[in-house]
């Protein structure tokens, strides 16, 4: 869209269906080649991107004339599809319904990034549905337990 400017930093967060540790190290990293290029194929920018066995975190720069929801749709779904079609878990992969999405401002983008990239060492010390809340809790979000992701304790 000519004169339109916008800086827009979404971290998106999303769980495997049934909290399954099914993102396993020997294919994460084509996965999140995957994803990004799903964004650039979007035309949206990636900043980050980082996944644990049971959920992943995406940072992008969003471009207004996008829905993030319906970008996440589109990430989930061909992601989901590139999984099951390159056989790289046993049985069917599917991500949990819903997302949690997550603004920032251009100063914040070095420390979010930070975070990210840190997941396996933040994740020794507070489990994702600890971390989950924590986010929701601190960017204000008003959320009905029974909706947040199904949590295995």
């Amino acid at each position: 869209m000519a004169n339109t400017f916008s800086q827009i930093y979404i971290q998106t967060v999303f769980a495997v269906e049934n909290r399954q540790s099914l993102i396993k190290l020997d294919f994460k990293e084509d996965l999140h080649k995957y994803i990004t290029g799903i964004l650039r194929n979007q035309d949206q920018k990636l900043i980050a991107i980082n996944s644990m066995p049971d959920h992943l975190h995406i940072l992008i720069g969003l471009k207004p004339a996008m829905a993030l929801a319906d970008l996440v749709r589109e990430i989930k779904s061909d992601s989901t599809n590139f999984i099951n079609e390159q056989k790289l878990v046993r049985g069917r992969f599917n991500w949990q319904e819903g997302y949690g999405a997550f603004s920032y401002g251009h100063s914040q983008l070095n420390t979010i990034v930070l975070y990210i990239q840190n997941q396996e060492r933040h994740h020794q010390k507070q489990s994702f549905k600890d971390e989950y809340m924590t986010l929701l809790r601190k960017f204000d979000v008003a959320f009905d337990d029974k909706y947040v992701f199904k949590f295995l304790d």
